[in-house]
């Protein structure tokens, strides 16, 4: 059985007027007294007593009525369920670990709770692969240092400013030092993150190098910061990290100051120009607004 022209009969039965209910329908009276045919023929029962001017209902008309009421209800309910679920957006974020921490989690807590029926995706993914996956759009949004090439349909929030650190094993000779300078890693073995995956990062670190009148001897190239992390643990050298990696760290591994340092490392979210009137998604970049300056005012 079909709905509207159940709703069709449910209106002419509660109305007690064809003419009435019809209007109310924006149909002609033809047309709803075919519908209401249409429906007798379906279930092969009378559904209305007519008369010269006015109808009623027969028995099969009076249940037809009663539990067809309950009946659009619960249909009703399920098209509202049904069209929520869809509007249920998922948001999907790339990141880095080692510049997120201290952000993200906090960030998606707030925010869920906000949109308690969004869910969020997360991926651990390199520089490139985070801005690859955001310009294909196989992510919403990405959580990371912006690139040094401008590129015309990402717009960038900084979150957070992060200072530099140098991590070394606890057996190193720097260890003594309180704060380290530029010329303390002049020739040092260093652990770099992999200039195919983070070529930014080696462009940032290798001007400031150069500035500086650095010549550092790389030790290692690494995928990710866990790798990076090991690597100094086990004494291939040191490494020049933000600050944040703190709580990624081990006991093992130390950061020492720098001064002076290179310019603070700019946190920031990456989101496509055609996404910024999106509500949810800027509700969600201002959560991990939030969250960079209060993680920022408690160190």
């Amino acid at each position: 059985m079909e709905l509207r022209p159940l709703r069709s009969f449910i209106a002419a039965a509660e109305d007690g007027n064809i003419s009435r209910a019809a209007a109310r329908l924006h149909l002609t009276q033809p047309a709803l007294s075919r519908q209401i045919k249409g429906l007798e023929d379906e279930l092969g029962v009378i559904l209305l007593e007519r008369g010269a001017h006015s109808f009623s209902l027969t028995p099969a008309g009076e249940l037809l009525l009663r539990d067809g009421r309950n009946l659009l209800e619960r249909a009703d309910a399920l098209e509202q369920r049904v069209r929520a679920t869809a509007k249920a957006q998922t948001i999907r974020v790339g990141y880095s670990p080692s510049l997120s921490a201290g952000i993200l989690s906090p960030a998606i807590e707030a925010f869920t709770q906000v949109h308690p029926r969004a869910r969020v995706d997360l991926a651990d993914l390199t520089n490139n692969e985070m801005v690859d996956g955001l310009q294909k759009g196989t992510l919403d949004i990405i959580v990371t240092v912006p690139t040094i090439k401008d590129i015309p349909d990402i717009t960038w929030t900084t979150v957070q400013k992060q200072a530099w650190r140098v991590a070394i094993p606890r057996q190193h000779p720097l260890l003594e030092k309180k704060t380290l300078v530029p010329k303390d890693l002049h020739e040092q073995r260093l652990v770099v993150y992999s200039q195919k995956e983070y070529p930014d990062y080696w462009a940032f670190i290798g001007a400031w190098f150069k500035q500086q009148g650095i010549n550092a001897r790389i030790a290692s190239e690494c995928d990710g910061v866990t790798s990076l992390i090991s690597a100094v643990d086990a004494g291939l050298g040191i490494a020049l990290v933000v600050e944040r990696i703190a709580c990624l760290i081990p006991e093992r591994v130390v950061l020492k100051t720098l001064n002076p340092q290179p310019e603070p490392l700019q946190i920031s979210v990456g989101m496509l120009d055609r996404h910024k009137n999106d509500k949810m998604l800027a509700v969600f970049v201002e959560e991990l607004k939030r969250a960079g300056e209060v993680d920022h005012a408690s160190r």
